[in-house]
């Protein structure tokens, strides 16, 4: 999944990107908060994870606008304020939870996986279509009851698809949650990744389907 970090404590902000890169979701971070909000109006993001203080526009300003604007895009605030009053405010403004500093970077992953989870619908860390199931938590796959092995790329596109069987995603699609802005490969990475999905699916209660001129969808045979 594609996530937008707004943190501007350099040792903070790498280790959250790097944690949640190693659970194979593309991290953009912005260290200015109006840097951080204008990415927000040109790339699409699955979660946003932002501190409060900020330079240039503080979190509560960035969280206000985008809800004012209509955006829906999951928020978890950071912050150093440990008062009532502060939480109440951000969760008044539309944050979808909100994280005390310093904090267990293992209750950043349940939380962050929890507001990924809720987005895409789903009750629990497991994903199923037919015999495929994916546990988001433990970045694990089985297909017909046998591990399936996986890299971190193939494992987060075959969970992007497996996420919304019903939908068809385009290849632009794929490729912005796939990859963080300024290093996104061309559309070619995703045909690739996609080919060997399928070479691994082959001959199983799984198959990607090509949408000729609009994308791919995973289904059970």
């Amino acid at each position: 999944m594609r996530i937008l970090v707004a943190e501007d404590d350099a040792h903070i902000g790498d280790a959250i990107r790097n944690r949640l890169s190693r659970l194979g979701h593309a991290v953009d971070l912005e260290t200015d908060g109006a840097t951080a909000y204008a990415l927000l109006g040109t790339e699409h993001f699955d979660l946003v994870v932002l501190d409060v203080m900020l330079p240039s526009m503080d979190g509560f300003t960035i969280l206000r606008r985008l809800r004012t604007a209509g955006g829906t895009t999951p928020v978890l605030l950071l912050t150093a304020r440990s008062t009532v009053d502060d939480r109440v405010s951000g969760l008044s403004l539309g944050a979808d939870d909100y994280l005390v500093k310093p904090f267990d970077y293992r209750e950043l992953d349940a939380r962050v996986q929890a507001l990924l989870r809720r987005r895409s619908g789903h009750a629990n860390d497991l994903i199923k279509v037919g015999q495929l199931v994916i546990d988001r938590n433990a970045r694990l796959a089985e297909l017909d009851g046998k591990p399936l092995s996986l890299s971190r790329q193939e494992f987060a596109l075959l969970e992007i698809l497996a996420s919304r069987p019903q939908r068809i995603f385009s290849k632009d699609e794929l490729l912005n949650q796939l990859f963080s802005y300024g290093r996104e490969p061309s559309v070619n990475a995703v045909e690739q990744y996609v080919t060997r999905l399928r070479k691994k699916l082959q001959a199983s209660s799984v198959e990607i389907r090509t949408a000729r001129g609009m994308g791919y969808q995973i289904a059970a045979i």
